[in-house]
C-alpha cells in the first residue's frame, strides 16, 4: 500500500494527469440494475471505459415494466421513497424533474381484521402505532379492549430504558398484541416483507426509542416524533410535494432506467444485455471476466438470433458485482475466502401479479389507493389500486382499472409460485375482489402480467447491518472489486442509489490516485 504522504501527492495530481489515467481503466460491472447502473455512470463519467454485462434480456433488476392490451405498467417498483432527497437529486441530474409525480391523496384500507373485515388504516401513527388508541379509526380496528390495552402505555414506565431492538417485542410489551397484531404487522408485511418481531426499532424508525426514554410511553414517542418531522417539514424549502412519502415517474420508473443507460452510452461507455457472466479470475495484470452470450454484430456479419451462445472475455481493471447475492457469492467467493465465511440472508421470492379490468367492475376507488392485509388472513398480502393511486396511470388506462396483487412474505412463499399464469391471474382476481370488497368475476379481467422477483433482505431486519457489513469489508479487501445493490445497501432505491455512488467512488479512487 502506498504511504500517506504518497496518497497525498496523488490527490494533488492535475486533473488532466487524472483525465489521462482514467482513460487508461477499463471498469466491468457485473448486473443491469440500478446499482450498476449507477456505478457505471460514476466510472463513465470520470473518464473510465465501461462494460456493464447483463444476463437477462433487459436492463432495470427490480425496476420492470410490461405491456397489457396497450397499457404500459411498472411491473415491479413503482416509486421511491423522498427520504433524503438524493433519488431526487439523480432525476434532477438527469432532466427528469418534470416526470416526477406523487400519488393521489387517500389513504390505504387494512383488511382481515377479526370481526370487522375491513376498514380505513388508521392516521397520524408511525409504522402502524398509534399516538392516540382512542382515536376512533384506531378503535375501531383494536376493539374496546385492545384500546383499554394500549393505553396502559401511557400509565406505565417504560419497560427498558434506552433501547428495545425488535419492533413486535417493544409494540406488544408496552400496547399489547392486538395493536401489534392489527396494526403494526400488516405494515411490516407490506413494507419490509417480515414480520415486526424482525424489524429493527433503530432501522426503521430512528429517534423512537431514544423518544420512548425522554417521553415516556410509546404513544407519546410516536407523537413526538411526528411533532419533530412536521416542525422540520414547515421549516424545510423542499423542492417537493410537503409530507409526501413517496414519489413516482410519469410514464412508470422505467423512464429512469432508460435514461441511465442514455446517459452511460451517450458518455462512452457500453451496456450489454444477454450476456450471462460465468467466472470472473483475478490476476497481477488485473481481471479477466468470461461469460455467454451473443457476440456484438459488426458490418461484416450478422449474428444470427437462433444460434448458441458464444464465449466471451473481457479483460478489466476493475470489477463492480451488481447482482443479487447469491451470484455475488458463486462468482467470487473464491477470491473473497473471508465471504465464504460469512453468513446469506434470507431472501423471500415475491410475486406482483397485475390485473387490467373492466372500468365497469371497479368503480372509483372503493377502498382507497390499496389494501394492506392482516397476516394470515389472505393469500396475498398487499394490494395497490394503480389507476386510484396514480394520475398518469388513470389517463393511460382509460376507462378501464389497474391493480397490482403482491404474494410472498420473509419465511413464506408466494401462494403463486406453483401456479401457471392463467392460474396466478385467477387467484389474483379472486384475492382483489376480497381484499376490495367488490364482486370481480372472470369476464371483468381483460388481461394480466405476472413478475417474480427475488426480494433482497431490507436494511431494517434484525441483523442485517452486521451481515452486510461483514460482507462488504470481505470483498473490499480484495483490490480492484466492488459490489453495490440492494442485498449490501438495503431495500428501496432511497439507499441502492447513495450506496452504489459511494462504493463506485471508492473504486475509482482506488485505480486512480494509489
Amino acid at each position: 500500500m502506498p504511504s500517506n504522504s504518497a496518497n497525498r501527492e496523488s490527490s494533488r495530481a492535475e486533473p488532466a494527469t487524472l483525465a489521462a489515467r482514467a482513460a487508461t481503466r477499463h471498469i466491468v460491472v457485473i448486473g443491469g440494475g440500478v446499482g450498476g447502473l449507477i456505478a457505471a455512470r460514476e466510472c463513465v463519467k470520470v473518464g473510465m471505459h465501461v462494460t456493464v454485462l447483463e444476463g437477462s434480456d433487459a436492463v432495470g433488476g427490480a425496476i420492470r415494466q410490461a405491456e397489457i392490451d396497450g397499457v404500459v405498467v411498472d411491473a415491479g417498483a413503482e416509486s421511491y421513497a423522498t427520504r433524503g432527497g438524493r433519488v431526487r437529486a439523480l432525476l434532477t441530474e438527469l432532466g427528469l424533474t418534470d416526470r416526477i409525480v406523487t400519488p393521489a391523496a387517500g389513504s390505504a384500507w387494512l383488511a382481515g381484521i377479526p370481526g370487522i373485515g375491513a376498514a380505513p388504516l388508521p392516521v397520524g401513527g408511525i409504522l402502524g402505532i398509534p399516538s392516540n388508541p382512542f382515536q376512533e379509526d384506531v378503535r375501531r380496528i383494536i376493539g374496546w379492549s385492545g384500546v383499554w390495552r394500549a393505553y396502559l402505555d401511557r400509565v406505565r414506565p417504560p419497560l427498558t430504558i434506552g433501547h428495545n431492538q425488535s419492533l413486535g417485542k417493544l409494540v406488544s410489551s408496552r400496547m399489547g398484541v392486538k395493536v401489534r397484531d392489527r396494526l403494526v404487522a400488516p405494515v411490516t408485511t407490506g413494507v419490509y416483507s417480515a414480520s415486526p418481531e424482525d424489524v429493527d426499532v433503530d432501522i426503521a424508525a430512528p429517534g423512537l426509542n431514544a423518544a420512548l426514554t425522554r417521553v415516556g410511553s410509546l404513544s407519546g414517542a410516536v407523537q413526538a416524533l411526528r411533532d419533530e418531522s412536521a416542525a422540520r417539514a414547515s421549516q424545510a424549502a423542499a423542492a417537493q410535494a410537503p409530507g409526501a412519502a413517496v414519489e413516482g415517474l410519469a410514464g412508470g420508473m422505467m423512464v429512469l432506467i432508460e435514461a441511465l443507460v442514455a446517459d452511460i452510452e451517450k458518455l462512452g461507455g457500453a451496456v450489454r444485455t444477454g450476456v450471462r457472466v460465468t467466472e470472473i479470475a483475478q490476476s497481477a495484470a488485473g481481471w479477466t471476466v468470461r461469460a455467454e452470450g451473443e457476440p456484438l454484430a459488426d458490418s461484416d456479419s450478422d449474428v444470427d438470433a437462433d444460434s448458441a451462445p458464444e464465449a466471451l472475455e473481457f479483460t478489466a481493471d476493475g470489477v463492480v458485482l451488481a447482482t443479487s447475492e447469491a451470484v455475488a457469492r458463486r462468482l467470487v467467493e473464491h477470491i473473497a475466502p473471508a465471504l465464504a465465511e460469512t453468513t446469506p440472508a434470507d431472501a423471500p421470492e415475491i410475486e406482483i401479479v397485475t390485473l387490467l379490468l373492466q372500468g365497469s367492475a371497479l368503480q372509483g376507488a372503493p377502498r382507497g389507493t390499496g389494501v394492506l392485509t392482516v397476516p394470515g388472513s389472505h393469500t396475498a398480502k398487499a394490494l395497490t389500486h394503480s389507476t386510484a393511486k396514480w394520475e398518469w396511470l388513470r389517463a393511460a388506462a382509460g376507462d378501464r382499472q389497474l391493480v397490482r396483487v403482491s404474494f410472498g412474505a420473509q419465511g413464506e412463499p408466494a401462494a403463486t409460485a406453483g401456479l401457471d399464469d392463467d392460474a396466478a391471474a385467477g387467484l389474483a382476481l379472486r384475492e382483489a375482489s376480497a381484499l376490495l370488497g367488490v364482486p370481480l368475476a372472470p369476464g371483468d379481467l381483460i388481461g394480466a402480467h405476472r413478475s417474480r422477483f427475488v426480494q433482497s433482505q431490507p436494511a431494517s431486519i434484525i441483523g442485517s447491518g452486521e451481515r452486510r457489513e461483514a460482507a462488504r469489508s470481505a470483498i473490499q479487501a480484495v483490490p480492484g472489486l466492488a459490489a453495490v445493490g440492494a442485498w449490501l445497501a438495503g431495500t428501496g432505491l432511497a439507499q441502492v442509489i447513495p450506496d452504489a455512488r459511494d462504493e463506485a467512488d471508492r473504486l475509482r479512487r482506488s485505480l486512480l490516485w494509489d
